[in-house]
């Protein structure tokens, strides 16, 4: 069984569908207008939150994911239909980051619960938006817009007040199925939990969503075991309820665990060792003697005494002094601020677009075609057929470099240009 809390895919958007070259062809109309179509916009890649997924298994097993290119525009001005959008479902709390950046894009928390990541290319429009008094038959029809693609990795931070920690076998699982409705896998081998336990402490005057968290071992800041998918879920819990096995069943020393742990904690994020910890003190009902308990309480208290926990001896399968170490955990909750943790996106996806290139020169059959953003945006507003009009254009043309792009690809005087529908001869 893998863990399934961190998938690397390649997810692209639709393309627009291209705007069509067509002209009316009537019994009676030997010269018809132009009447192609518009292309169809390209689907969305959206992501959206679903409460009945908790892990990214789908995300393991599939590498790319594509929504549907839009169909291309047809005669008598049919419009070409839009593709269809793509929604991947997550569980609350996955974060989407640009593979190649790491950068966070998005976080899929909290009021967060639908993101168009990549929206389709917008459909072309078809020859019958290029008809101009000067040229009444276009022969061209603008292309429709790119696909954006993109890696990603989705890495799943849950989402829990409280994070249960602690080596294997120490009883956290016992814990939990004690405390809350969570119905963990109980088995006594190592790395029982693969995946967080999520479950709800129902106090009497509230409650709390707390997390048992994939066993660690050392190294787990450096990848051993499942070590980074258990310290990824622990960014977000508020209060870490460290359990350690007081009685060292397992010939385990409870000092060394906590330095241990604390240890990778803090190799892997500093901020981690800022959240206030209790230590659950387990299997004290193996120590039937009481002086013999507290000494080990006594031993752990001194050995940590200049860090800020509270020890608590505790038995999970009886339940002795399990509520004390709710209510503990409750009063630290209460006062701290309310919000959860959500990260801030660090990468826009504006900057993947295409149509941001400030133009494109190709040279077609002889003729110099022109294309972009800001030239077809400046042509919506210019009117050429003015003499005003036509000397912007011409001073546009030379201050975006075009001219001199053009010269370097050998244009000669009496040279076709072609720009979105308007054709000119080139002279200096």
């Amino acid at each position: 069984m893998s863990f399934a809390d961190r998938a690397r895919i390649i997810i692209r958007s639709g393309k627009g569908g291209d705007g069509h070259v067509s002209f009316r062809r009537e019994k009676y109309v030997p010269d018809g207008g132009p009447d192609g179509g518009d292309g169809g916009k390209g689907g969305d890649i959206i992501f959206e939150v679903d409460g009945r997924v908790n892990t990214l298994t789908e995300y393991r097993h599939k590498r790319k994911f594509q929504a549907e290119n839009g169909e291309e525009g047809g005669k008598k001005n049919r419009h070409g239909k839009s593709g269809s959008d793509l929604v991947l479902k997550v569980p609350e709390g996955t974060v989407i980051k640009d593979a190649a950046t790491e950068k966070v894009i998005t976080d899929m928390s909290g009021e967060n619960n639908r993101v168009v990541l990549l929206e389709g290319g917008r459909g072309g429009l078809g020859n019958q938006h290029f008809a101009t008094s000067r040229m009444q038959a276009p022969k061209y029809a603008k292309p429709g817009g790119e696909a954006i693609e993109l890696e990603v990795i989705l890495e799943l931070k849950v989402i829990a007040d409280v994070g249960l920690i602690g080596f294997p076998n120490v009883g956290k699982s016992t814990f939990l199925s004690r405390v809350t409705n969570a119905e963990p896998k109980i088995a006594n081998y190592h790395f029982t939990t693969l995946s967080p336990n999520l479950g709800v402490v129902d106090l009497s005057d509230g409650g709390f969503v707390i997390a048992d968290i994939p066993g660690l071992i050392e190294g787990a800041s450096e990848g051993m075991g499942l070590g980074h998918e258990f310290l990824r879920h622990i960014e977000r819990t508020k209060v870490l309820l460290h359990v350690v096995d007081g009685a060292s069943a397992e010939g385990r020393d409870p000092v060394e665990d906590i330095r241990a742990i604390n240890n990778e904690l803090m190799k892997y994020d500093k901020e981690l060792m800022k959240k206030p910890q209790i230590v659950a003190v387990n299997k004290l009902d193996l120590i039937p003697d009481e002086s013999e308990r507290k000494k080990v309480l006594d031993t752990l208290k001194d050995a940590f005494k200049d860090e800020p926990y509270s020890f608590y001896g505790i038995s999970a399968v009886t339940g002795e002094n399990v509520k004390e170490v709710l209510f503990a955990v409750k009063n630290i909750l209460d006062k701290l601020p309310k919000e959860k943790i959500i990260y801030e996106s660090e990468f826009d996806i504006k900057d993947l677009k295409k149509d941001e290139i400030p133009y494109t020169i190709e040279i077609d059959d002889g003729v110099y075609v022109v294309e972009g953003p800001k030239i077809e945006k400046m042509l919506g507003y210019t009117n050429l057929e003015s003499e005003k009009g036509f000397l912007f254009f011409q001073k546009f043309i030379k201050e975006q470099g075009i001219q001199d792009q053009l010269k370097k690809m050998g244009i000669e005087e009496g040279d076709t240009v072609r720009m979105y529908g308007l054709e000119f001869e080139y002279y200096e």
